[in-house]
C-alpha cells in the first residue's frame, strides 16, 4: 500500500484560517509518499528517505502530547522517554496514534513503512508537516480497517498539530490536502468547516481543459529553512488577532462570543477600528481585506479570469507584508523579483514567510523563462542563500494535483 499525500498551496486566504476565515487552496503534484504493509502484531517500524534512524513503537501504546515531556524527556508519570531518533522525525507518527486514540479508535495493527517527501521541499512553507500527518493517519486507518471521512481526518490532523505538537495553526493545510480535487479551487469556511470545489469554466469531470493548460505554478525557494514551531512570530500574530477580536466584540456588546475575528462583523470593525492599537488594527485589516479577496478570487476562478485571480494573489502578498507584518527580507525580495518575472500573474509567500518559498501563478508558455529570471535575479540579491539552493531546487514548475489517497498494490 502507498499513501500519496500532496503538498498544498493557498493562493488566497493567507493567515486567516485560525480566525475562522474563508480560504482557498489547491494541491500540487509534489508531496509525501508513505509505502507500508500492515504488521502481524502491534509493532510500528518506520524509516525515512530524508532522516536517519528508525522509529519503533507500538500502535497500542498510550501517547502523550509532546509538551508533557520535560527536559529529561519524560513526565513524572512516564517510565521511559522516546529514543532521540524518534523525536527527530517520528513525532507525526506518534501524533497520529495520539489523535486516533483520543477519539476512541481501537488500534491493534501496526505497520512497517518507509516515508519520503519530494526532494528539497521540507520546511518550504508548502505544509509538508500536515502532509506527513495525513499520510500516517491514512496508513494507520487502512491497516486497522477504519473507515474515516475526510472531515474527520481534518480534525485528527488538527489534534496532531495543535494538541500533540502545540502549534497554534488552523485547519487550512489538512483541509486542502484531504478535500482538493484536480483542476479545482477548494473554497472553505474555516468557521463552519463547510467547503465546496470551484470548477473553472472549461474543466469538467476532472479532465484538464484549456484553462488548466493556461497556467503553471512556480515554487521559488529562498534558501531559508526553519521549523515553524521554533519561530514565535506565528503564534504571536495569532494572539494579536484574538486580542483585536476581543476588543472589537466588547465594543459592539458581544463580549460573550469567542474572540476570533470571524465573529466580528465587517461594519463593527469599520466603526471601532480606531480604538485598536496600530499593530492590532493592521492584523484585523488583513483579516477583513483577505476575506474579501477570497470571495473575489472565487468569482475570478469560476469565470476563468486568471489575470484578475493573479492580481488578487499579489494583493494578498502585499497585505501579508504590510498588515500582517510577516515575512523576512529574503522572502520579501523574492516576492518582488517574482512580480517582475515574465508571465507571472500573481505571487505571494507560501506560509508565514519566515522561511521557505513564494508561490506564483504564471502563464504556461512563459514558465521556463520566468524560472530562469527568478534564479538569476534572486542570486544577485541573496548570493549566500542562493548558493544553498545548489543542494536543492531553486525554482520548481508544478501542476495542480488531487487529494490524499491510499493506493493498493494490485500486482500479484
Amino acid at each position: 500500500m502507498v499513501v500519496v499525500s500532496p503538498y498544498r498551496i493557498c493562493p488566497l486566504g493567507a493567515h486567516i484560517d485560525h480566525q475562522g476565515g474563508t480560504v482557498s487552496a489547491m494541491t500540487i503534484n509534489k508531496g509525501i509518499l508513505l509505502g507500508f504493509v500492515p504488521s502481524d502484531d502491534t509493532q510500528v517500524t518506520l524509516q525515512s528517505g530524508q532522516f536517519e534512524g528508525e522509529v519503533r513503537l507500538r500502535i497500542d501504546e498510550v501517547q502523550l502530547p509532546k509538551h508533557m515531556y520535560g527536559t529529561n524527556g519524560l513526565t513524572e508519570q512516564m517510565d521511559s522517554s522516546p529514543p532521540q531518533e524518534e523525536w527527530k522525525w517520528g513525532n507525526y507518527a506518534r501524533g497520529a496514534i495520539y489523535a486516533l486514540q483520543s477519539k476512541g479508535n481501537h488500534l491493534k495493527t501496526g505497520i512497517t513503512g518507509f516515508i519520503c517527501g519530494s526532494e528539497g521541499l521540507d520546511s518550504s512553507g508548502l505544509s509538508s508537516s500536515a502532509a506527513v500527518g495525513v499520510a500516517y493517519l491514512l496508513a494507520f486507518e487502512s491497516a486497522n480497517g477504519l473507515v474515516v471521512s475526510p472531515t474527520e481526518n481534518i480534525e485528527y490532523d488538527r489534534l496532531i498539530e495543535n494538541e500533540y505538537l502545540g502549534l497554534k495553526n488552523g485547519i487550512l493545510d489538512q483541509s486542502a490536502i484531504l478535500l482538493s480535487s484536480y483542476g479545482c479551487l477548494t473554497f472553505m469556511n474555516c468557521k463552519t468547516i463547510k467547503h465546496k470545489l470551484i470548477h473553472p469554466p472549461t474543466v469538467e469531470n476532472n479532465h484538464e481543459g484549456e484553462f488548466g493548460n493556461a497556467y503553471k505554478i512556480l515554487l521559488a525557494f529562498s534558501g531559508l529553512k526553519q521549523a515553524l514551531t521554533t519561530n514565535p512570530g506565528y503564534n504571536r500574530r495569532v494572539a494579536e488577532c484574538q486580542e483585536a477580536a476581543k476588543i472589537l466584540l466588547q465594543a459592539s456588546g458581544d463580549e460573550e462570543m469567542e474572540p476570533i475575528l470571524s465573529n466580528v462583523k465587517p461594519e463593527v470593525f469599520e466603526a471601532h477600528k480606531s480604538i485598536l492599537e496600530p499593530n492590532l488594527a493592521k492584523r484585523a485589516e488583513h483579516y477583513f481585506s483577505e476575506n474579501e479577496r477570497v470571495m473575489k478570487g472565487i468569482e475570478a476562478w469560476a469565470s476563468g479570469n486568471l489575470r484578475e485571480f493573479g492580481e488578487l494573489i499579489t494583493a494578498s502578498g502585499l497585505s501579508s507584508i504590510q498588515n500582517y507584518e510577516c515575512g523576512c527580507e529574503p522572502l520579501i525580495q523574492l516576492y518582488q523579483v517574482l512580480l517582475k518575472a515574465p508571465g507571472v500573474l500573481g505571487t505571494r509567500f507560501s506560509g508565514a514567510g519566515f522561511r521557505g518559498c513564494c508561490i506564483a501563478f504564471v502563464e504556461a508558455d512563459k514558465a521556463e523563462e520566468a524560472a530562469t529570471f527568478v534564479v538569476d535575479e534572486y542570486s544577485k540579491l541573496q548570493p549566500e542563500l542562493a548558493s544553498h539552493l545548489n543542494q536543492g531546487p531553486a525554482v520548481l514548475i508544478c501542476d495542480a494535483s488531487d487529494s490524499a489517497r491510499v493506493i493498493s498494490n494490485t500486482f500479484s
